[in-house]
């Protein structure tokens, strides 16, 4: 059920509204917009409905939400977007945010370098892998903590948010020291226990699309993160597997503005992983930031062709700057301006 509050509701109004639906073993999620405020009330919906808070003190409205994702839905938001804030970057929104670097981290020389490229050339945030999800057990499985201490080093060189993977519950402690963005991968779109640890830690995260999953499926994932009472998720596209054989996924562009429709979280694209050629990156991300992506995850390396892994997806850091221009005049299109620090 969604309790949306009259403009002029005071915090004892809303105080009272929040302990009517704790009352009946609900649990209550605020929204505060600019003029309105919305009270998600998550439990059993006839609990709720007894409760008679139509006629409470400043209640505008009670209105259920019927699809299953009820946090993540448009309607608790009432359609407002949801902006989030990172070191003083922004997504969402009118805002643009450009999040690149290397698929994995491998030394400390091609961090720096990437970092030093990125960050020279405008991006939101900086990305690097310190764990990597690999399909074989035998290939090369990321630096682990010595390659969060080089995200760490970056980060303080150049002053870019870092965004990286969690795969491990185990391993959340030393990931919240250096992300200022928490990743879980496509493989992870559905260890429900990670997303209810993520959402317990209270950090911004950025969950990509399983390789075969629904968009509801997707919007389910983040209502694990939200429900645990962190609104900082953004959704991320990254392509899905379909009959198509010419390339590796297929990019899912229609997902942008389907999802805009069902949900108020950002939706970041990335245009890597999707067809694994360089070449295919850049009109990936113009028709994503065409098409209302709040953002692009691109990968990008200073030596591709001798990258540890995906180096023929990652584009060369000597070429990032003109990427991104190009990638700016579409988000342009969109309305979208790009977000660096305030």
């Amino acid at each position: 059920m969604m309790i949306v509050m009259k403009p002029g509701a005071t915090n004892e109004d809303i105080e009272s509204v929040v302990e009517r639906i704790e009352s009946c073993g609900a649990r209550a999620h605020l929204s505060r917009g600019d003029e309105v405020t919305v009270i998600g009330a998550i439990g059993d919906r006839e609990h709720v409905q007894r409760l008679g808070l139509e006629g409470h003190a400043g209640v505008q409205q009670v209105v259920p939400i019927l699809r299953p994702y009820k946090l993540s839905s448009n309607q608790f938001k009432s359609g407002e977007r949801s902006v989030i804030e990172i070191d003083g970057r922004r997504i969402g929104g009118e805002h643009f945010s450009m999040i690149a670097g290397p698929c994995t981290v491998e030394s400390r020389d091609q961090v720096l370098t990437t970092a030093d490229a990125v960050a020279a050339a405008g991006a939101s945030m900086f990305r690097g892998g310190a764990y990597k999800p690999r399909s074989s057990p035998y290939s090369f499985q990321g630096l682990g903590q010595e390659g969060l201490h080089l995200l760490a080093e970056a980060k303080e060189r150049t002053g870019l948010p870092i965004v990286t993977e969690l795969m491990d519950a185990r391993d959340v402690e030393p990931i919240l020291e250096v992300a200022d963005v928490i990743q879980v991968g496509a493989r992870n779109m559905q260890n429900y226990p990670l997303l209810a640890e993520i959402g317990r830690t209270g950090r911004p995260v950025l969950i990509k699309r399983g390789l075969s999953s629904t968009l509801e499926e997707l919007l389910m994932a983040a209502e694990y993160v939200l429900k645990e009472g962190n609104p900082n998720v953004m959704l991320c596209e990254r392509g899905i597997r379909t009959f198509e054989t010419a390339y590796r996924f297929t990019l899912d562009i229609m997902a942008i503005p389907m999802l805009k429709e069902l949900s108020h979280l950002p939706v970041i694209v990335d245009p890597s992983h999707a067809p694994g050629r360089r070449d295919m990156v850049l009109p990936l991300s113009l028709a994503a930031a065409a098409a209302g992506a709040d953002g692009i995850i691109v990968e990008v390396h200073p030596d591709p062709e001798q990258a540890i892994c995906d180096g023929p997806q990652q584009i060369y850091a000597d070429d990032f700057a003109a990427y991104l221009e190009q990638v700016e005049r579409a988000a342009a299109v969109a309305g979208k301006v790009l977000s660096a620090a305030a």
